[in-house]
């Protein structure tokens, strides 16, 4: 697996989408979208996560056609140009399909392979796969989201997608587990899963965590703007790292990568 590494890792986001929440309509030009990532590589991203539908609350659905037209040719140059493990942000088994097919090595999906086709997809493809747990959809994640024990019950849900991904042949040592910071959970439910992270590493998987840039940073930052939550998103995403993350999903790579070369030179003086 290309997240079982030593290090923590981050994931670079470029979304090919005229609607994302923080990068909307900044990448839908082909080459804007691989000058964005070959940037994100050299500030220090070990894996570039693409996407082509916002999956931001509220969201509205993206054919399969669009989605397909706007990723595989990103994928395809950069598969030509670097050879940094590219990741597809999708749900749909078509696009994870033809983004494999260009290169990509990691199936990123929101909908943890609930869609038709997706787990036998994945299964016949043989890469690794990120599982997030989102309670509802988009569209309505966010309207009073309800949990007894929101770790607890993210850890069931991930109990039973694991064993459904296994049944199906997905190597376990393939998978991934993301939480799914924002997707249909409360700012104090956001909180109480970033402090009990640790508590996902009993699955002995990698966890991906993705909290940049999002409503979460911005309402503790007295309502900030999202240009205004880069600090408060690095911050998160360190502490994500020292409760146990493998993976940071982050807007602000150069940022983040800063602040995690001074948090591993500390944490590991022998002085």
């Amino acid at each position: 697996m290309m997240l079982k590494s030593l290090n923590p890792m981050i994931m670079g986001v470029l979304n090919i989408t005229p609607d994302s929440f923080s990068d909307g309509a900044q990448h839908l030009n082909q080459d804007d979208a691989v000058i964005r990532a070959q940037q994100m590589i050299k500030q220090g991203a070990d894996v570039i996560d693409i996407g082509g539908e916002s999956t931001r609350p509220g969201a509205q659905p993206v054919s399969t056609t669009d989605e397909i037209n706007r990723v595989i040719p990103v994928i395809e140059s950069l598969y030509q140009t670097t050879d940094i493990p590219i990741s597809i942000d999708t749900s749909k088994p078509e696009v994870m399909e033809l983004a494999v097919k260009a290169g990509a090595s990691m199936i990123n999906d929101v909908c943890a392979l609930s869609a038709d086709g997706a787990l036998e997809m994945v299964s016949s493809l043989n890469v690794d796969v990120c599982l997030m747990h989102m309670q509802g959809n988009p569209r309505i994640m966010q309207i009073k989201p309800s949990y007894v024990d929101v770790v607890d019950d993210i850890k069931s849900f991930f109990n039973d997608r694991i064993e459904v991904c296994v049944n199906a042949g997905i190597s376990e040592d393939k998978i991934v587990l993301d939480p799914g910071f924002g997707f249909g959970k409360t700012l104090n439910q956001n909180l109480e899963m970033l402090k009990r992270l640790s508590e996902f590493k009993s699955f002995n998987l990698p966890v991906l965590v993705g909290i940049s840039r999002k409503s979460m940073i911005g309402t503790l930052l007295d309502n900030r703007n999202v240009d205004g939550r880069v600090s408060g998103s690095v911050t998160a995403a360190i502490m994500a790292i020292r409760n146990g993350a493998n993976v940071v999903r982050v807007h602000d790579v150069l940022e983040t990568k800063d602040a995690l070369t001074i948090w591993q030179s500390v944490n590991q003086f022998k002085g």
